[in-house]
């Protein structure tokens, strides 16, 4: 199995529906070690974290954060080791459009 290591997804969360920011790669299994959010603004936001098993469609049990406060300016940093599997999607929304960044790391696990 070879291990990469490195920016797994980044993203501009342009609108205030879920994005997907990371989709697991087929025959390719991956861990999300670092989520770093950023509001770029002078105002505070919120954001939303979820993730689809398989690219199932959302429902309230892929929610990991939901309406989290983000002061303006500012940045929140997540250490996850959250494992996923081939075809699962990583998704983040904001409160406001064109507010916030996002950034994840970790490692993808081929065989």
């Amino acid at each position: 199995m070879a291990n990469s290591y490195g920016i797994l997804g980044q993203s501009d969360l342009t609108t205030t529906n879920l994005t997907a920011v990371y989709t697991v790669p087929s025959a390719t299994e991956a861990v999300l070690s670092t989520v770093v959010l950023a509001n770029r603004t002078a105002s505070a936001t919120t954001f939303k974290i979820a993730i689809r098993p398989d690219g199932a469609s959302i429902s309230n049990s892929h929610y990991l954060a939901f309406d989290v406060p983000l002061a303006a300016n500012d940045s929140t940093t997540l250490t996850l080791g959250i494992t996923l599997d081939a075809a699962d999607v990583f998704e983040v929304a904001a409160g406001d459009a064109n507010a916030v960044s996002v950034n994840v790391f970790g490692t993808e696990i081929t065989a």
